[in-house]
């Protein structure tokens, strides 16, 4: 006999698992070389940011159960645009930022991208929220720091992956998830945390329902209901419509 926790439970993992599928119809939009030349600034995102070497472009990859729809720069940190990507419509897309943190990228290079990205974090109002990952083996460097604090500022919600999980054993992993919630709330930084696998395909359906309630899907008789964002079509954006952003283009450039 169900109870109400295990009826909510049920619920829960089952949105989840609609918004893991409804995710999955990812396909690539159109990149952007800085933050004025992205594309209207209507409907929702949810952006995905960390430091070149943290395993983004696998995460993607594996959460949208598509090999090779986020690339790797062969040069880590060399490649920097913004990389967008719709689900569905248009009106709800996931956003690869550039990957930050690799030490050979010129100074110059990393100053104008922290301008950039901070631009976007703070200013982009579809923006509903922003996935942080960060290695467990060495989580939480100073610029991933920043990019918390960024959020903040925007009053932007942030899912943090602990990625690469499956190189420490599981009491391990378990540790370094206890020490970064401590730090968090150390740092005054309220943020909600995972473990997560591209490898093994672990904690996909978890990160899947954190992004479903950021893109406002609802469960109604066990179907993904998607709120109507029409309404924000209207907006006026001409700063985003600039020449020289390369929409439908159906070539992404490499991100890091």
């Amino acid at each position: 006999m169900s109870t109400p926790f295990t009826d909510v439970a049920a619920e829960h993992a089952l949105f989840n698992t609609k918004s893991r599928q409804k995710i999955q119809q990812t396909e690539f939009m159109t990149s952007a070389p800085t933050f004025r030349l992205c594309p209207p600034d209507v409907g929702l995102e949810v952006a995905f940011a960390g430091r070149s070497n943290a395993g983004k472009s696998s995460a993607i990859n594996a959460l949208t159960n598509q090999r090779q729809l986020a690339r790797s720069s062969k040069t880590p940190g060399r490649t920097q645009m913004i990389n967008f990507f719709s689900i569905g419509d248009t009106n709800r897309r996931l956003v690869d930022l550039p990957g930050y943190g690799y030490a050979a990228v010129p100074l110059e290079m990393k100053k104008e991208w922290q301008v950039e990205l901070e631009e976007y974090l703070v200013s982009r109002s579809s923006l509903a929220g922003l996935v942080l990952m960060t290695d467990i083996r060495h989580p939480l460097k100073f610029f991933d720091e920043q990019m918390l604090h960024w959020a903040k500022d925007g009053d932007l919600p942030v899912h943090i992956l602990l990625t690469k999980a499956d190189k420490l054993k599981y009491g391990a992993s378990k540790n370094a998830l206890l020490n970064t919630r401590k730090r968090l709330k150390k740092l005054g930084l309220h943020c909600t945390i995972q473990l997560f696998s591209a490898l093994r395909k672990e904690g996909l359906d978890e990160l899947a329902g954190v992004m479903g309630n950021w893109y406002d899907y609802q469960l109604n008789d066990e179907k993904l209901i998607e709120s109507d964002l029409s309404e924000s079509d209207d907006t006026d954006n001409s700063d985003n419509e600039q020449a020289g952003v390369a929409q439908e283009t159906g070539e992404q450039k490499d991100i890091d």
